[in-house]
């Protein structure tokens, strides 16, 4: 039996790997196959370079680093067992299972007994791994031996030294460190260990406590402490019925929140600021109107945006707008429109909970501005709601808990900000209903599992059958006891404002809102015939009063365009407003007794007279009062906002797989050496049908056979070429070409023909 050779590098050590082996790293390093690499030694090149070795050590455990830096430490090539005499206390088999993950990652490479970490990932651990200096052969040289001798002898103070540097930085600051210093000049514990060797000199300034010296003080270990396991959390147990109860209530309501901001904004959107984003006054006001607070007012605004139903008009004027989206989103059902809602929160870079923190230069962050994007966002919501995932249901963890369990489990990405991030998401997952009490809510769990379907369909069921009818009350208020039909809720909101929502929604008529109502083009015979119908209770007098009162006066102060006129069928009316201030500052001029003229924009001269507490109407050239449909505002096409993430997406298996048999098939034909002619090109390729070409290919595909191939190319010229396919969408094929000896792709419309390869063939 022949023994295989030794690996000389890693891309040797790949080659050895079996397939299953390629595809899990293709699928833990995702960047390494994209774009796909033309073979084994180009995917090894990618996984040393600095960008990808950092990121594959971002998504290491704490557990994974430390043994990852006892594979630093040891003198190369080194052993398993090497790497358990650096981790005394901690079990074999954990440590076993955690080095061959390491090799899966391709950050260590060899073979049993002699294994090497990568260049890079020796240089991304750092100078000093585990709070180590450099060996004493890259200082000068020397035996340990010695130097252990000396420091048994020590004076305390000198003593004192060394253990200040044996467990975190090796290194201290000390002016002319590399002077010649002998015993009898010594006259400092850094001068006495200067002269016997214990210390080193790094630099001018700089001495360091050498690695062999240091694990001798460690006594071996390499580290103080190692868990294999993140620390415990700290559970608490709920009712699963009453948990999925208290989400669904949320769930519905961040539904009908984005339902009323969105109406609202349709009507009177408010400006994007200069510098972008939503304005602290704008986002009160919408806090007022959801009756929240600013926090949880950014958060509906911000998962909206991320959602597609909100973005900018792009317009002279910008605004925040309702999309076309908007329209199909609210004819959907409550659970559908919470699915699209809750898988934008958890997926979107947009942290929310930065909203009114300081920002870069000392300035606020407001909504809907790049400084609320983290693009670690993502990883760390879904890092912390598969933990929750991982206790039974109803289980819930406090938030300290696992803001330690996830220092353990990612120690590398974030810092203070993943901490936050984790407090943050457990706030935030309870606010949009994914959670409740700080459990996974049933439709939450699938949700996080990717089956929206599924999910959609548990919610419905939990949700309650809205109602349609209303209360109304002699104080100007209508009371509705549960969640109203979509159609209801609408019309109701163009004449009544919010003014408070939960089990029960609170409406408040007042001028303002039904002027709203007849500027959308609704009569005062239509206002009070919608509120007798959907009723339960007579309309009250006070209310049949408001609405005929603003009525009456709506529309008898018209406006038109001269740029602007006023008209009005009463003079006394223009006698009045020319009297006040307003004629100044609106330059108005009379025409007559019942026109004036201002060169002020009729929007605004409609604006600033509904401030003096008139009620003017717009006019058309013909004379008709204009209909603004303000409701109905829209921005252009928009689509859903692009993801912003470190990492890229991992391949499903299947194209895993048929990345590692494009790699598998290049290392084939690096192996015959370069092919000029393939097999039976002397002949012309059978010309095919398309739907014959396309099954062809599926099945090579799913195959990894060759396949001969015919195809003209961007300037006309036909050619036969022998290929293995690896993947085939979009109108392209994706194959490794033997004749240029690499991966490259084939627009499927030019292929004249194609025809399977037999072995005999090759």
């Amino acid at each position: 039996m022949t023994t295989p050779p030794r690996p000389r590098s890693l891309a040797d050590h790949l080659r050895a790997r079996d397939d299953e082996a390629l595809q899990e790293l293709v699928q833990r390093r995702p960047d390494l196959a994209v774009p796909t690499p033309g073979d084994l030694a180009q995917l090894a090149g990618r996984s040393v370079t600095a960008a990808s070795t950092a990121r594959a050590l971002d998504h290491l455990t704490r557990f994974g680093l430390q043994v990852l830096e006892a594979a630093v430490v040891c003198e190369e090539p080194f052993s398993t067992a090497d790497v358990f005499a650096l981790l005394p206390d901690t079990p074999h088999d954990a440590v076993a299972h955690q080095f061959d993950d390491l090799v899966l990652l391709a950050l260590v490479w060899g073979e049993p007994d002699a294994w090497r970490p990568t260049v890079a990932a020796r240089e991304t651990v750092g100078r000093f791994p585990a709070g180590l200096g450099p060996p004493l052969a890259l200082l000068g040289g020397g035996d340990v031996r010695p130097l252990i001798e000396a420091l048994e002898s020590a004076p305390p103070d000198a003593r004192e030294a060394v253990d200040a540097l044996t467990w975190s930085n090796p290194t201290g600051r000390v002016k002319d460190a590399d002077r010649v210093v002998t015993p009898e000049s010594a006259r400092t514990p850094v001068e006495w260990l200067l002269a016997r060797g214990i210390l080193r000199p790094l630099d001018k300034g700089t001495v360091v406590l050498p690695r062999e010296v240091a694990l001798h003080l460690r006594s071996g270990r390499l580290h103080r402490s190692v868990a294999t396991d993140a620390p415990a959390a700290e559970l608490h147990h709920h009712d699963p019925v009453v948990v999925d109860r208290l989400a669904t209530g949320t769930a519905d309501e961040l539904v009908r929140r984005v339902t009323t901001l969105l109406e609202r904004w349709a009507v009177a959107a408010p400006g994007v600021l200069r510098s972008g984003g939503l304005g602290v006054r704008d986002l009160r006001a919408a806090a007022t109107l959801l009756d929240v607070d600013e926090q949880l007012a950014a958060l509906v605004v911000e998962v909206t945006w991320a959602a597609g139903l909100l973005a900018t008009s792009g317009e002279t004027d910008d605004e925040w707008l309702p999309t076309p989206a908007y329209d199909l989103w609210r004819t959907r059902s409550v659970a559908d429109r919470w699915v699209q809602l809750a898988g934008a929160w958890l997926t979107t870079s947009r942290v929310a909970s930065l909203v009114g923190t300081v920002a870069a230069g000392d300035g606020r962050v407001n909504a809907l501005t790049p400084d609320a994007e983290r693009v670690v966002a993502p990883d760390i919501r879904r890092w912390v709601l598969q933990d929750l995932a991982s206790f039974d249901a109803g289980t819930a963890a406090s938030v300290e808990s696992m803001v330690h369990r996830h220092e353990w489990r990612r120690p590398r990405r974030g810092g203070r900000l993943r901490d936050d991030l984790v407090r943050s998401t457990l706030h935030e997952a309870n606010a949009v209903g994914i959670c409740a009490r700080g459990a996974l809510s049933g439709f939450g769990r699938l949700l996080l599992d990717g089956a929206m379907a599924e999910a959609e369909s548990a919610l419905s069921s939990l949700l309650p059958d809205p109602v349609d009818h209303v209360l109304l009350q002699a104080d100007l208020t209508a009371v509705a006891p549960g969640p109203l039909r979509d159609d209801l809720a609408r019309s109701l909101s163009m004449l009544a404002d919010i003014e408070s929502s939960g089990g029960a929604t609170v409406y408040r008529f007042s001028e303002s809102s039904v002027r709203r109502a007849l500027d959308a083009g609704r009569s005062a015979s239509e206002c009070q015939t919608f509120l007798a119908a959907v009723s339960r209770t007579p309309v009250p007098q006070p209310l049949s009063y408001l609405i005929d009162d603003v009525a009456r006066r709506h529309g008898l102060l018209r406006v038109g365009s001269a740029n602007s006129y006023l008209r009005c069928d009463d003079p006394a009316v223009l006698d009045e407003l020319m009297a006040g201030r307003a004629s100044e500052t609106l330059r108005l001029r009379r025409l007559a007794p019942t026109i004036v003229i201002t060169p002020t924009a009729p929007e605004v001269l409609l604006e600033r007279l509904r401030d003096l507490g008139l009620a003017p109407a717009a006019e058309g050239g013909d004379g008709s009062v204009v209909v603004s449909r303000p409701d109905e505002r829209r921005t252009g096409p928009r689509g859903v906002p692009p993801l912003l993430t470190n990492d890229p997406p991992a391949p499903p298996a299947t194209v895993a797989a048929s990345i590692v048999r494009a790699l598998r098939s290049a290392e084939r034909g690096a192996s015959r050496g370069p092919q000029t002619k393939g097999p039976g090109l002397g002949a012309n390729v059978p010309r095919t049908a398309m739907t014959e070409t396309m099954d062809v290919l599926r099945q090579a595909v799913e195959s990894g056979a060759s396949v001969w191939l015919g195809y003209v190319d961007n300037d006309g010229v036909s050619a036969e070429r022998v290929v293995d396919p690896v993947t085939l969408a979009g109108g392209q094929l994706t194959a490794y070409d033997h004749r240029s000896d690499g991966v490259r792709r084939f627009a499927v419309h030019r292929v004249t023909g194609v025809a399977p390869l037999t072995e005999a063939g090759r």
